[in-house]
Parts: structure tokens; sequence; C-alpha cells
């Protein structure tokens, strides 16, 4: 029964990060290059729309699903180490929980919750939203990559069961 649960909570993670890397990687690759060459007041407002759609999206159900899943996998695999894959199953686990989650809610909530307080027409909005593009996706693309690294982590995990 054990080991049923270890390899659904595998597949459910590598399949959550992959899915999750795919929308870091979007938002990285062309959202706030997009956002960045509109007008300071739209494209704070669309980043701010988004912010409040995207927690009421099924985007949250995977987002938190996949960080407790990762979780579970990283403690499962602390006494059983020496076993085929344990160690991608916990450094994949680790690495999206805090490369992922912790990212997110040291950096990019509390730079959301800084952008939600400004006057998105204002001149003093602009240097907020300067910095917001660049620390914003700087921090971004740490998900991106560590949510990709973990996938593949999880992978190998998987296949060596």
């Amino acid at each position: 029964m054990r080991n049923i649960l270890t390899s659904g909570l595998l597949w459910f993670s590598a399949l959550g990060c992959g899915v999750m890397a795919g929308v870091y990687f979007a938002f990285s690759a062309f959202v706030m290059t997009s956002l960045g060459r509109i007008d300071q007041a739209a494209g704070i407002s669309a980043m701010n729309a988004i912010s409040v759609d995207i927690v009421r999206s099924l985007f949250m159900p995977v987002f938190l699903g996949t960080t407790l899943s990762c979780a579970v996998l990283a403690v499962l695999g602390g006494p059983r180490w020496q076993e085929p894959g344990a160690i991608a199953m916990i450094c994949g686990g680790a690495l999206y929980v805090v490369g992922m989650f912790v990212v997110t809610m040291v950096f990019n909530v509390p730079l959301n919750d800084q952008l939600a307080a400004a006057d998105p027409a204002s001149t003093a909005a602009a240097p907020l939203w300067a910095r917001y593009l660049t620390d914003w996706t700087f921090w971004n693309h740490v998900r991106t990559i560590t949510s990709l690294a973990a996938t593949a982590l999880l992978i190998m995990a998987i296949a060596a069961r």
C-alpha cells in the first residue's frame, strides 16, 4: 500500500511540477515582457487583475496540492534514502517546496502586495513598476527553473523505482 501511495504521489507531483513550470515559463518568456511594453497604468492594472484572478482559479489547487505532495515525498524519502530513487525523490520534493513555494511566499507575493497598493496612474508608481518588472521576473525565473528541475528529479525517482 505504501508503494502505491508513494508512486501516486510521485506521478501527481511530477505532473504538477511540470504544469507549474509551464505557467512560470510563460510569464518569464513573454507575459512580463508584454506587460512591461504597454502603458504603465495598463501594465500595473493587468498584473493586479492577474494576481486577483489567479487565487480564484484552478491554479491554486495545483499550486497548493503539488506543494503538499512534494513536501510529503521529501519526508517519506528520508527513512528510505538508500532505496533506488529516494534521493531524487527527496531532492525533487525539497527543491520544489523551497524553490517554488518559499520563493513565491517570500518574494513574489510581497511584490504583488506592493503593486496592489499603488495607484497605477501615479508618477510614484513608475519606479515601483520598473523595480517590480525586474525583481518579480527574476524570482519567477527561479520558480521556473526549480519547478523544471524538480520535475526532472521526480521523473528520475519514478524511473528508478
